[in-house]
């Protein structure tokens, strides 16, 4: 009876360990299933071609600085001006009695000031004397320096070789500064006009060198100088480029011909991956992917700057994701960094849907 009574004790104190061990044992984390997605690089190419049209530079509309009478106009619509040639002159009048009493007191103030500072660089006059004299002279010079443009501005003159091409005021008629006078086209140049799609307009820092090729001249590569580009798509979802050809390019160019335009990108810049939308996610105000260690089978996140959206469900982004990593590509939302998860079979023509 006493050795059952002890085979029972023992029997109990083992049993109470064993159940112990097992509740101090931590919790086996149970990895999640996910979907992922290889990354692939953007196709994108070092240049792009597209169809443009030459045009005549746009119009540059001239203006006086001053306001005044309009005294007289020298030129006429369609008549070919030279760079500095004189256009067209405000009734000077009060700008050179303007100008004139200016004068007559900037010479005698500025006398007098530059003989008070060479007295001080002697020692012979104050501090706060010689401080006078220089104050007096910049207001005086300053006031002279306005007089003398606005006197100067009376006179519009040709800003470049071109053609005249309005005449929006008459003589004796009142101008305002800043309303324009006269319109001109720069015959130094052509303008060439593209439009081009998302895709490249977010490429546009990466653009290194601009070139035409004119259906009338196949053989002749015609340098661009880029202008401008919108900012602002048009109804096709495309963004209109300008660019700069100067008419001495080729003998013979003339606004309206057809040409192809070729921008070229700096080498290997402006390489985009491609990542399901689904794999992105936002967290404090920045777009992530989750990005799975394949040999540890867990996920870190990666900070990326979205692109492109394209209709396919991709998306292009800058980041530093690399060609064949994989990325999480659904549920995105529900994991946490550091966490262990195991990818699904990728989808068959079994699994109905895709769900597994």
């Amino acid at each position: 009876m006493k050795n059952g009574w002890l085979f029972w004790t023992i029997g109990s104190i083992v049993l109470s360990g064993v159940i112990s061990c097992k509740k101090s044992q931590p919790p086996v984390e149970i990895p999640q299933l996910v979907k992922t997605s290889i990354v692939e690089p953007y196709g994108g190419k070092s240049s792009v071609t597209y169809p443009g049209k030459i045009k005549a530079a746009e119009n540059v509309k001239l203006s006086f600085r001053v306001p005044g009478p309009l005294q007289k106009i020298y030129v006429s619509e369609g008549q070919h001006v030279k760079k500095g040639q004189l256009l067209a002159e405000l009734d000077p009048r009060d700008y050179q009695l303007q100008y004139n009493a200016t004068r007559a007191e900037y010479s005698q103030v500025k006398g007098e000031s530059d003989r008070v500072i060479e007295l001080y660089r002697r020692g012979s006059v104050s501090v706060n004397e010689y401080d006078k004299a220089v104050a007096a002279k910049k207001r005086i010079t300053a006031l002279y320096n306005v007089h003398r443009n606005a006197l100067n501005d009376t006179r519009l003159k040709a800003p470049f070789d071109g053609y005249i091409q309005n005449k929006y005021f008459s003589a004796p008629e009142i101008v305002n500064q800043g309303t324009p006078v006269l319109s001109m086209i720069n015959d130094d140049y052509f303008e060439v006009d593209i439009d081009i799609p998302t895709s490249d307009f977010v490429r546009r820092e990466d653009f290194i060198g601009f070139k035409a090729v004119a259906d009338a001249f196949p053989a002749t590569v015609l340098p661009l100088e880029l202008i401008d580009i919108n900012q602002g798509a048009n109804y096709n979802q495309l963004f209109n480029a300008r660019f700069r050809l100067k008419r001495d390019a080729a003998p013979g160019l003339a606004a309206g011909m057809s040409v192809t335009v070729t921008i070229d990108f700096k080498p290997g810049a402006g390489e985009l991956s491609v990542v399901p939308v689904s794999a992105l996610f936002q967290q404090e105000g920045r777009s992530y992917v989750w990005v799975l260690d394949t040999a540890r089978h867990i996920i870190h996140r990666l900070p990326v700057e979205v692109e492109q959206l394209s209709k396919d469900g991709n998306a292009m982004v800058k980041s530093e994701l690399r060609m064949g990593q994989t990325v999480i590509s659904a549920g995105v939302n529900e994991l946490k960094e550091g966490q262990q998860v195991k990818s699904l079979p990728p989808v068959s023509a079994s699994n109905v849907g895709g769900l597994l």
